[in-house]
């Protein structure tokens, strides 16, 4: 399948349901996968491309409930937005769910626009994630490109040093420093400071006060 095409996992133990939301799915040109009980679904081999989880919240028999399945899920890194769908009016349970990270929670019966409005917004999140992740595996290739003395400099411009406090602090000439960071910003394919700004923080939280020791890269 394209990398691009969205893949809906819908997962309900009501057969007419799940089939009315996936043929929808299908409809509006999403790849659909349907499962019976959560049990069916942890058995599957999900997607690299956006995707979104339909979940209902209660299965019966020993199958994980959609809340355990949303905190297993997140414990094993899978981050797949989710849209709850319940027959159940239960607050405490729905607050749960989206103070998890839900995209939603829809009482059962729903309107068609509803439930394809709530798949929209998990597939635009999950596309957002994905150019973020995509963005920081950039990064930290190009940045493991530079030698460490490169990659000190890199830092140091990004805290708003210029060449010759740069030198001063490294205990090198200015000239030095001029050399090294020419060479990085051609590695880098950056052309001011504001860019390698960008470039750090586009490798995520920690590398904002990562700091390097001779050979290692950013981590």
């Amino acid at each position: 399948m394209s990398s691009n095409q969205a893949t809906v996992y819908v997962v309900d133990d009501e057969i007419q349901i799940r089939n009315a939301i996936g043929s929808l799915c299908e409809e509006t040109g999403h790849q659909v996968r349907l499962f019976a009980s959560t049990d069916e679904f942890l058995n599957e081999r999900l997607s690299n491309g956006p995707s979104c989880l339909v979940l209902d919240v209660r299965f019966p028999g020993t199958s994980p409930t959609g809340l355990e399945l949303q905190r297993r899920l997140a414990e094993s890194g899978v981050s797949i937005p989710i849209v709850f769908i319940s027959g159940h009016s239960d607050v405490r349970v729905s607050v749960e769910a989206m103070k998890r990270g839900a995209v939603e929670f829809l009482p059962k019966p729903f309107r068609e626009q509803e439930i394809l409005d709530a798949i929209r917004h998990g597939i635009e999140r999950d596309r957002r994630r994905l150019a973020r992740e995509d963005a920081e595996r950039g990064a930290r290739q190009r940045v493991e490109t530079l030698t460490a003395r490169e990659r000190e400099i890199m830092l140091l411009m990004a805290e708003g040093l210029v060449a010759k406090q740069i030198a001063a602090k490294l205990g090198v000439s200015e000239v030095t420093v001029k050399v090294h960071r020419a060479r990085m910003m051609r590695k880098l394919e950056l052309r001011s400071p504001i860019e390698v700004v960008r470039l750090i923080d586009s490798m995520g939280p920690e590398a904002q006060t990562a700091r390097f020791s001779a050979g290692h890269p950013l981590t």
